[in-house]
Order: C-alpha cells, then sequence, then structure tokens
C-alpha cells in the first residue's frame, strides 16, 4: 500500500459523505425528505445528520473516506487519493430540480416469487386471503435481492409513486425508497363513495385491521384504509399543527368524506397525534379515536387474538364503512 502522510490521511477524513455526494457525485443522491437522503444503487443506505447507515448490511460510518473504502470497496490509500484530488479540481455544476418536477420513485427489482413475505406476514397474523389481494393488486410484493416485503402507494392512475420497505426476518429495518411520494402512502381504498376512512401509523397495521376485518366477517375491500407512514410531532400549539399530507391528500379527492377513524399507536407519539388530528379536523369532520383495546398497535392484538378466544377480544360493534 501507498504511504500516506498523516497530514493527507487527516484532511481526507474531513470530508462528510453527503457533501461528497453532492459536490462529486449528485447523480447517486436521492432525496427522501428535510435532511434524509439515500443512494441511487443502495436504497437501504441512509445519510441523515451528517452519518450514514447501510441498514441491509448492518454498518456505517461518517465521512466520504468510510463510505468509499466500506461501501465502494477503495483501498485506503484510493480513497485518499479521490477526496483529495477531487477537492483539488472545481466541482461539476450542480442540478436542481424545479419544485413543479415529479420525484422519480426507485422501486427494487421483483424476486420470482413472494413466498418469503407472504410466509413471514402469516407470521405476523395477517390473513393469507389479504395478503394474495395485495399481491394481485400490485400494491404489495418481493424484492429480489433482500427479500423485504415492498408496500406501494398507486396514485389515481395506478402507478406507483410510494414505496416501503420492512425486512421479512427478525431486523427491524424499514425505510421509504428514494422518490416516495408520501401523498400516495400505502392504502386500499375499496369503497370510493364511502363516507368513513381509517388511518394508520403503518402498512403492516392497516393489513392487521383489514385481518381483524375478515375475522368479524365483513369483506376489509368495502372499507377505505390509510395508512400515515408514520406519524410527526405536532406543534406546541397543537390547533396549528398539519394535517399529514396522505390525509391531506385523500380528503382533496374524496371529498365526500364524513368521518375519519383514527387507528393509530397506544404510546406517546400516537397518542398526541391522535389529539392533533382531533384538534384541528372535528370543524369540519366526526373524528373517532379507536386505538387498539390491547397491544402498542394493530398488529399486537391482531397477534394477541390469534394466541386466545378471538370471540372474547373482538369487538361487537361492526366497523364503520
Amino acid at each position: 500500500m501507498a504511504y500516506i502522510s498523516p497530514k493527507l490521511l487527516n484532511e481526507a477524513k474531513q470530508m462528510d459523505v453527503l457533501t461528497y455526494l453532492e459536490t462529486y457525485e449528485p447523480d447517486e443522491l436521492v432525496w427522501l425528505g428535510k435532511d434524509n437522503y439515500c443512494t441511487r444503487t443502495h436504497d437501504s443506505l441512509k445519510i441523515s445528520n451528517g452519518m450514514w447507515m447501510w441498514w441491509s448490511r448492518g454498518f456505517g460510518g461518517r465521512s466520504a473516506l468510510d463510505y468509499l473504502i466500506k461501501v465502494k470497496k477503495l483501498s485506503l490509500s484510493e480513497a485518499v487519493e479521490r477526496i483529495i484530488g477531487l477537492a483539488e479540481i472545481p466541482p461539476p455544476d450542480k442540478y436542481v430540480a424545479s419544485k413543479d418536477e415529479k420525484k422519480s420513485l426507485h422501486l427494487p427489482l421483483k424476486s420470482i416469487d413472494n413466498s418469503k413475505v407472504k410466509a413471514y406476514l402469516i407470521s405476523r397474523g395477517i390473513a393469507e386471503s389479504v395478503i394474495d389481494y395485495c399481491f394481485k393488486s400490485g400494491i404489495l410484493y418481493e424484492d429480489l435481492h433482500h427479500h423485504n416485503c415492498v408496500f406501494v402507494g398507486l396514485d389515481e392512475t395506478n402507478t406507483p409513486r410510494y414505496a416501503v420497505y420492512r425486512a421479512s426476518n427478525e431486523q427491524r429495518l424499514l425505510g421509504d425508497y428514494g422518490g416516495s411520494d408520501k401523498e400516495y402512502s400505502f392504502r386500499i381504498l375499496g369503497n370510493p363513495d364511502g363516507k368513513t376512512v381509517h388511518l394508520f401509523e403503518s402498512a403492516i397495521d392497516l393489513l392487521s385491521y383489514a385481518t381483524l376485518i375478515n375475522d368479524y366477517g365483513l369483506d376489509f375491500k368495502q372499507f377505505n384504509l390509510l395508512s400515515l407512514s408514520g406519524v410527526y410531532q405536532p406543534k406546541k400549539r397543537i390547533e396549528k399543527s398539519k394535517v399529514p399530507v396522505a390525509l391531506s391528500k385523500y380528503l382533496k379527492t374524496h371529498e365526500n368524506t364524513k368521518k375519519i377513524v383514527l387507528h393509530l399507536d397506544n404510546d406517546k407519539a400516537g397518542m398526541l397525534a391522535a389529539k392533533a388530528l382531533r384538534t384541528v379536523l372535528r370543524k369540519k369532520y366526526k373524528v373517532i379515536d379507536k386505538p387498539p383495546k390491547k397491544g402498542k398497535d394493530f398488529n399486537d392484538l391482531l397477534c394477541i387474538q390469534k394466541g386466545i378466544d378471538i370471540q372474547k377480544t373482538i369487538t361487537k360493534k361492526a366497523p364503520e364503512r
């Protein structure tokens, strides 16, 4: 290995990975929102707050030097030479996207079958009929390389506009794919004329509730079920809180909506978000807060019910369409 002076090594360590990619490989950088990014080549490699983490591989770092060695597989001397050499030449002009330009969604390749995802979701208590419906509708599949669950959000023309991944094993890896538009988060909208929409934090909770609907003897495809892809921290003045973009988009395109049923998590974040939504929406809509009666979320409730007598814990009142 070529000799690298301590001075050059220290200089190379000063460049963080976001600065490196923004300046010298802008086409490799995919903006996810706020200060969060992933790379075009590796959608599970996330960059945030000056750090990077390759979730599917289980390691990360801070500097561009770490990135070039661990991800690009350059030797230490090659990585130092690249950083120092690039720093001595003017960077290329950056491409600035128009505000009206649609983000391009970067979906992973599909696996030859969905067996691992199906087995994983069944192990979480979700009904096979619900899973098969999602496969057939193109809103769920297994990715080729990592065998993650890929939950897809479609727009009005059935074009994929949003996607989130979740590991189909014991790892708790999850995140949005590059170019995702949260206005079209994962949903099952089976009743276009329905006056009620049911809200969930995640795709797994939505599918769990769909299973509970089936267990009650009703058809989940006759309901409007919308996930929010997580919840946000309300404003200090709660009446100034914003409506999540997925819900805002839904309400604009479903003007006959009268009732919003909240099925958010039984934790501090979920309860605060539910309070904020009740506050900002109550003047125009009937907002009902119905968190799970047991467990943290609706998948917890579903798993509890699958392990004991379902009839003892299922609600007596049918869900509202």
